[in-house]
């Protein structure tokens, strides 16, 4: 039996929730043996963790005062942020009787010429750009350094996001999955994160010895089926002196749980097309989100292509439940903004490429982007190709450091909390910057702590859910106090509702 979501009024199937084609007789004995034939019904969620400290604020993502995104800042607050004057979103073009520099096509608003923006925008369809909304935190982090506890990782697991073959996933062998820790209060290493960073590690996840290289898939599980209920039977005809817990018990469920599971892998997993991102054609190929000539080119882009995929193929199918895509060079300041520009747009083509995957697969998806630290520019300009005209980066700078997600709903773009528009300003930006464009550290608990950064960011996953009502249950020694200060850090109404079962 599969379940479904309610997602924004429309009935949607969440990740891996297809049931797996055993037997009919064995079914009952699949929840015993701990076998997940499906992903655990929650939201999938990917984070980026640029290591080094890279720019969100003013150039990427629009961070005002109190009023949101758009209760502007001063113009040196902008160049602070590396937006020369005449750049910034403040400035009203009366020809085209718009704002030239404010771009709101997935809901949160960034600069027109953010790197991100356009990076993601090469991969995201219109479509599926219509169906995306975002929110940002300003929030300031240590510069330079993997001991901010920034990666909600073991929060998100403890909310129950959960997949068919794994929890957790990064692209780095780290207790985090990737550059920045964890915070202590989360981690729970029985869930570590399985180190996912190119195809290969995803089809080496699952091996079920030789049997479908000698046998047809369905002759395989038929083996494995037949083993288990010979050993089923063989295994009741022991006496245990009715004693449910002895050895004699523990050995008999771990064999017949052995064959079961086993049997269950060759029918899901035998045919080892089925987890391969490069054999997907849904993403590399004529098709796909990546060509196959940049998907294999061999240089800097294209692993962190393959890196990106075999992620998204894992949790956006539900096999895993969340991962961590760790990309590293993003401490670019102190020379030619140009470099910040190439690399911030590879990273938006990496977000893109999962958002649209997302909607491809018809699933909905929670991306978050997070980096150690920010950087700051002393307002000299970079008037080379790539550097677009904006100021160089000139060192880090941990005031200006920001956050933000990314929420794609295939039933419509999801709701900011608020009865009218400036209210739901307020929950689109979590925080806010003073007009000198640093972070007001006295706005969120999140603003000045990035441990309880990290517990904002698992508020509003579970809020998606409408479970935040649960949040002291899933994080008991959380630092976000009470409902109503809960309320304030919350961006969006939920897009599931309703319980959704899990097959486990």
């Amino acid at each position: 039996m599969g379940s479904a979501a309610v997602i924004g009024g429309a009935t949607v199937t969440l990740p891996g929730q297809v049931q797996a084609q055993l037997a009919p007789d064995l079914l009952p004995f699949v929840s015993g043996c701990g076998i997940a034939t499906q992903g655990a019904g929650k939201i999938p969620f990917i984070a980026f963790d640029l290591a080094g400290g890279s720019n969100q604020a003013g150039s990427n993502v629009l961070i005002g005062q109190q009023g949101g995104q758009l209760d502007f800042l001063t113009t040196a607050g902008y160049r602070r942020q590396g937006l020369p004057g005449d750049m910034i979103p403040s400035i009203f073009n009366p020809q085209a009787n718009t704002n030239d520099f404010i771009d709101q096509t997935l809901g949160l608003a960034f600069h027109s010429d953010s790197a991100f923006l356009r990076g993601m925008m090469t991969r995201i369809s219109p479509a599926t750009a219509a169906n995306i909304n975002g929110a940002v935190i300003p929030a300031r982090s240590e510069n330079d350094t993997g001991n901010n506890p920034h990666n909600p990782m073991y929060g998100i697991a403890a909310a129950e996001a959960n997949g068919s073959l794994l929890q957790l996933i990064g692209s780095e062998n780290s207790d985090s999955g990737g550059n920045s820790i964890a915070p202590q209060s989360m981690i729970d290493l029985t869930k570590r994160p399985t180190k996912v960073d190119r195809p290969s590690d995803v089809t080496g996840l699952v091996d079920i010895g030789d049997l479908t290289s000698v046998l047809a898939q369905q002759d395989a599980v038929a083996v494995m089926e037949s083993i288990y209920r010979i050993s089923d039977q063989k295994m009741q005809a022991v006496d245990i002196d009715g004693d449910p817990i002895t050895p004699d018990n523990v050995v008999k469920d771990l064999v017949k749980c052995g064959y079961l599971k086993s049997a269950d892998l060759a029918d899901r997993f035998g045919d080892p097309t089925t987890l391969d991102p490069a054999a997907d054609p849904e993403i590399v190929g004529g098709a796909g989100i990546f060509t196959a000539s940049e998907f294999n080119a061999g240089n800097r882009s294209a692993r962190e292509f393959q890196k990106t995929a075999s992620v998204m193929k894992m949790v956006i199918n539900g096999f895993a439940g969340a991962g961590t895509v760790e990309m590293g060079g993003y401490d670019y300041h102190g020379g030619r903004r140009a470099e910040g520009e190439v690399k911030d747009f590879r990273a938006g083509e990496c977000m893109g490429a999962c958002l649209e995957y997302a909607a491809i697969r018809g699933v909905p998806l929670m991306l978050y982007l997070m980096s150690d630290g920010s950087l700051s520019s002393n307002g000299v300009i970079d008037d080379t190709i790539d550097g677009r005209g904006k100021g160089e980066w000139t060192s880090d700078n941990q005031q200006t450091a920001a956050t933000f997600f990314l929420v794609y709903n295939p039933s419509g773009r999801p709701t900011l909390i608020g009865s009218t528009p400036s209210e739901q300003a307020i929950h689109q930006q979590i925080g806010h910057m003073r007009p000198d464009g640093s972070v007001e550290t006295a706005a969120t608990p999140a603003a000045n702590n990035v441990n309880l950064l990290a517990e904002t960011v698992v508020l509003n996953y579970m809020a998606l859910h409408g479970e935040q009502g649960s949040f002291g249950t899933v994080l008991p020694n959380h630092g976000l106090g009470n409902s109503t200060l809960q309320d304030s850090l919350t961006a969006f109404e939920p897009i599931v509702s309703g319980t959704i079962s899990n097959i486990m």
